[in-house]
């Protein structure tokens, strides 16, 4: 939740929207001394229509998804030591 402290400094650094998700898997990251990575597409549509996931090839989902499989088999690569 956000406190009226954590709000007025995020306004103070110019936030503008906060994506809770992420900070929760974040917070966790850091209590757990664990990696993470959070990919967010971002979309002005959410739940205006009947079908608010599915926008479309024009609207980069496709794309999105192909990014993030990269991301993640670059991720889970072994490397070379």
């Amino acid at each position: 939740r956000e406190t009226e402290i954590a709000i007025n400094a995020a306004i103070k650094d110019d936030v503008v929207c906060v994506e809770m998700e992420a900070a929760a898997l974040y917070a966790y990251a850091a209590a757990k001394s664990r990696d993470i990575v959070c990919l967010a597409h971002i979309t002005n549509t959410m739940a205006l229509t009947e079908y608010e996931f599915e926008k479309g090839e024009g609207n980069g989902a496709h794309s999105a998804l192909e990014i993030a499989e990269a991301i993640a088999t670059a991720l889970t690569r072994p490397t070379l030591a």
